[in-house]
């Protein structure tokens, strides 16, 4: 059952008003092809969740790398959200644990650097570590993390190979703790939407989609060229978007894949360790395509587009921290900008005060990063890399 079920109907509009005053959403009208009228209508806490919101009781995070995005997006989310609550931090620069201290009032025990983290297993203020490190550093901190008894989120992509990705998995089922990958926008109402529409059909069986992303890159994240540490270029950081956008509207797993290198304009400096960009395409099983691209090299559209047998789904801007704007063939789809990471931190927290599964688990992460290496293999031989050994795992939650 719904927790809200067990509430009245004045009950229900009064905490969804709150809710929406407490994380800046603005309500607005339903998309043109029906559906839910604002995300806060998905929300489905359940009853653990709604008691903690009652008494003011929050989850403590702990971020592991204090780099751009815990910076200038995960603990301003953890500001806004209601479950859970910024607790803790792990850094190797002491001028940013000071920071970060005076900042977010945090305590002296709560401040962690990588050689004293695992006496994080004795802080019982941390509930859940957050791994947002670069993307070679992922398994080793996840797979300590789970032997503290800790709940992770890990960020994307999960890790540079499958291998690495199954030994997370394993060693966060051995801790018997919830386990996620910080796919932000698995929460955000476009991307809902395109999930609803494409995989119900509103407007018939999508015969392509197309997704670009990408941007100049300046160096100034030297780590995302470094192959031992990004484990690829642009598609693993900005190409696992388009990747994930398009299995997510299809509500299919590719069959097989094709993919292309594009020209490297500085094989000899950014781009000697990494591409520079790249081209693929996902084979469906009906016959229908998804081509994608992704660069460090050129600013792209940031776009996700599917054509249906009755018109066409689209968002443009599709992929950043906020912005997002989507339209059909019947119209635009007046749905609101919203914090994406405050609402996928509080999703995670409830999963874990109701002991319920995510919607976006370590065997998601593993399935994408088994078709990014599919990928890989298909532009550095120009054949045609069958997929059927990837994890079938998609979400479907929001078919209705």
């Amino acid at each position: 059952m719904n927790p809200f079920d067990l509430l009245s109907a004045a009950s229900r509009r009064e905490f969804v008003r709150r809710l929406s005053l407490g994380l800046g959403a603005t309500l607005v009208g339903s998309s043109a092809l029906g559906g839910p009228l604002s995300w806060l209508e998905d929300l489905s806490y359940g009853p653990a969740s709604l008691g903690a919101l009652q008494t003011g009781r929050q989850l403590g995070v702990a971020l592991v790398g204090l780099g751009k995005y815990s910076t200038g997006q995960l603990a301003p989310a953890l500001q806004q959200t209601k479950l859970c609550k910024l607790a803790g931090i792990v850094t190797g620069t002491p001028a940013k644990a000071a920071q970060w201290k005076k900042q977010y009032g945090l305590p002296d025990q709560n401040v962690y650097d990588y050689q004293t983290f695992d006496r994080i297993i004795d802080n019982p203020a941390i509930d859940i570590v957050y791994v947002v490190l670069p993307v070679g550093l992922h398994a080793e901190y996840v797979e300590r993390a789970a032997r503290a008894g800790k709940h992770v989120i890990c960020e994307k992509p999960m890790a540079p190979t499958a291998d690495e990705c199954r030994r997370m998995i394993t060693a966060m089922q051995k801790a018997g703790k919830k386990f996620s990958i910080g796919y932000r926008l698995h929460f955000e109402p476009h991307h809902q939407e395109m999930m609803r529409l494409g995989q119900q059909q509103t407007l018939g069986p999508i015969k392509s989609l197309v997704a670009d992303n990408g941007f100049r890159f300046n160096n100034d994240t030297p780590w995302r060229v470094n192959k031992k540490l990004a484990g690829g270029g642009p598609l693993m950081d900005m190409g696992i978007y388009c990747l994930q956008g398009a299995i997510y509207t299809k509500g299919e797993i590719p069959v097989s894949v094709t993919a292309r290198l594009a020209p490297n304009p500085d094989p000899k400096g950014l781009f000697k360790e990494v591409e520079a960009g790249m081209s693929w395409q996902l084979q469906f099983a009906d016959g229908s395509v998804a081509d994608c691209r992704t660069s460090y090299a050129e600013n792209m559209n940031s776009r996700l587009r599917a054509e249906t047998t009755k018109g066409f789904l689209e968002l443009q801007p599709a992929f950043g921290y906020g912005g997002i704007e989507g339209r059909t063939s019947q119209g635009p789809l007046n749905l609101p900008n919203v914090p994406q990471q405050a609402r996928q931190l509080d999703d995670f927290a409830d999963c874990i005060l109701n002991d319920k599964p995510t919607r976006v688990p370590g065997e998601m992460g593993l399935r994408d990063v088994q078709l990014l290496q599919a990928i890989y293999r298909a532009a550095e031989t120009g054949q045609k890399v069958s997929t059927r050994e990837v994890q079938q795992v998609l979400d479907k939650t929001n078919r209705r």
